[in-house]
């Protein structure tokens, strides 16, 4: 079939009734390829155009069959998006950001879920290369650099929470060193001199980086590291509530913990409180993320910020101009400090 029949079928249901292309370019005075190229990003034309074209899509309330565009200009229009789980409230915010960019260029996002397993990503990864989508946006994996490296000779690959470089990948890296860092400055100011650390798994990129922070905090106001006082978690409630558990019945003395993120200080700060410790009059607790429920926790969250959405939006974007082959220049802004309640200088 010719292109030009392809383009022909790109009709929609509105109301019940068919709208073709041909009747909103008549709508808008412009030829039908002039409004396929509109629709498909290609077109060369004058605002006034575009604006004629967008005003008759929206008084017929044409809507562009994807297969048929698809077919007609060699593209899936999809791209492949692996998180590690989809009930997670960071992994979330991503995803709707993620989302809403993709869908702003009229491409979709097909969502698979990795949990944390080098094979579970493995899968994932060939089931959206036999969907023939146009791109991977890897939001965290376990997988060593040479096979992100590998995947990109057949895809534009962005990744976030590592930084890698590659001539078809970008990375969206947020620095968890620096964010890491922050939290752990802001107990000491406080006072604090014993700081327990939950992190995250041993094996994840920006866990190890945060792990990293932390000590570096330590070591620049010479306090000295003590590896009692660090239990891994999981990035999880539940994991932050067994390794403050085990924080506590370790019998090491600390004053302060924080927890790699905010999940994991959510399971602590239960932990605490079942144990008949109170925050922040007897432990201080800084989380990581700064989610949305963060600031609604009893009492609310000290926590690192950084822009859960803006992870995504940078993700999306740098994945379009990868496949536009434009350079990409988004860029996440730094970590900050949200101070709350659940912190509070130490009482001499």
């Amino acid at each position: 079939m010719r292109r030009s029949d392809l383009e022909r079928r790109v009709t929609a249901a509105a109301a019940g009734s068919a709208v073709t292309l041909e009747m909103v370019a008549r709508e808008a005075g412009v030829s039908p390829s002039t409004v396929s190229r509109i629709l498909n990003g290609t077109a060369k034309v004058r605002d006034a155009k575009v604006r004629a074209v967008n005003a008759a899509i929206s008084k017929l309330q044409f809507m562009p069959d994807p297969v048929a565009r698809s077919l007609a200009g060699g593209k899936s229009m999809s791209i492949g998006v692996m998180i590690q789980t989809l009930d997670s409230p960071f992994f979330g915010g991503v995803v709707a950001a993620l989302e809403k960019g993709l869908m702003r260029a009229n491409y979709s996002g097909l969502f698979v879920s990795g949990h944390w397993r080098e094979n579970d990503e493995r899968r994932c990864i060939g089931h959206l290369l036999s969907r023939r989508v146009e791109g991977i946006i890897l939001v965290t994996s376990c997988l060593p650099d040479a096979e992100i490296l590998h995947l990109s000779r057949s895809v534009p690959v962005v990744l976030t929470g590592r930084s890698l470089v590659g001539e078809n990948v970008y990375s969206v890296d947020v620095d968890s060193t620096q964010g890491a860092r922050l939290a752990t400055d802001y107990l000491i100011g406080q006072g604090h001199r014993r700081v327990a650390f939950i992190a995250g798994p041993v094996d994840h990129p920006d866990a190890i980086q945060r792990l990293a922070g932390y000590k570096a905090s330590l070591a620049t106001h010479k306090l000295p590291f003590a590896k009692k006082l660090v239990a891994v978690g999981d990035y999880t409630d539940f994991g932050g509530q067994a390794a403050m558990n085990q924080l506590l019945d370790g019998g090491e003395q600390f004053t302060a913990v924080f927890a790699a993120n905010d999940q994991t200080a959510y399971g602590a700060m239960l932990a605490l409180y079942r144990r008949g410790v109170k925050v922040p009059n007897d432990v201080s607790v800084v989380g990581y993320d700064d989610l949305l429920t963060s600031a609604f926790t009893i009492p609310p969250l000290t926590t690192v910020h950084r822009s859960i959405e803006g992870i995504g939006e940078c993700a999306a974007q740098a994945m379009l101009d990868l496949i536009d082959r434009r350079a990409p220049v988004a860029k996440v802004s730094p970590a900050t400090l949200a101070v709350r309640e659940s912190a509070r200088p130490l009482r001499s």
